[in-house]
């Protein structure tokens, strides 16, 4: 939530809007100069509302909050400009969303780096209505993510982004490796 700016003045100040036998009443002044004090920032805010809602000139705090909107978690480990991008790159992310398009878009967009992601490939079905899904022994989804120094990442950070780009009904594994030497 935005505060007090100190010194910031109200464009409209309430003692101006005031009929003029009150203007020359000292307390009334000095009541309606407390309430632009309160009241400056948020006519400020409303009136910069569209640079909030823009991911170039939103402030860091809001960054996660602009994502909320769009059901893309920010990990607020990542630098400013690393969550900018990933909100600018939102409506592009949640398009692909459970498809290994998606989650390759998504693990690269968190890490930094892209991943080899195999998909089971196999799907269902039964002429009864009645008739439940057996899910195959091998069936699951494989997201494996090389990086320099592998210990240096969590790899639950990783599974859990995995979980929620995925489908649902999808059982998955994550790996990460060491990168190969001269790669």
């Amino acid at each position: 939530m935005r505060g007090m700016v100190p010194g910031l003045q109200s464009p409209h100040p309430l003692g101006d809007l005031l009929p003029g036998v009150y203007r020359d009443d000292v307390f009334t002044q000095q009541l309606c100069a407390g309430l632009d004090e309160v009241l400056a920032p948020i006519i400020a805010t409303l009136d910069s509302l569209p640079a909030y809602l823009d991911p170039a000139t939103a402030p860091d705090d809001m960054l996660f909050w602009l994502a909320s909107w769009m059901g893309i978690v920010v990990d607020r480990h990542q630098s400013a400009e690393r969550q900018r991008q990933l909100v600018r790159d939102g409506a592009e992310l949640l398009r692909w969303r459970g498809t290994v398009r998606g989650v390759r878009a998504a693990v690269r967009g968190l890490f930094g780096r892209t991943p080899e992601v195999t998909e089971p490939g196999w799907s269902h079905w039964s002429q009864r209505p009645t008739a439940s899904a057996r899910p195959f022994a091998d069936a699951e989804l494989l997201v494996r993510l090389s990086l320099p120094r592998p210990t240096a990442l969590d790899g639950r950070r990783l599974d859990e982004l995995v979980a929620l780009v995925k489908p649902a009904h999808v059982p998955h594994r994550v790996e990460i490796y060491a990168d190969e030497p001269g790669r």
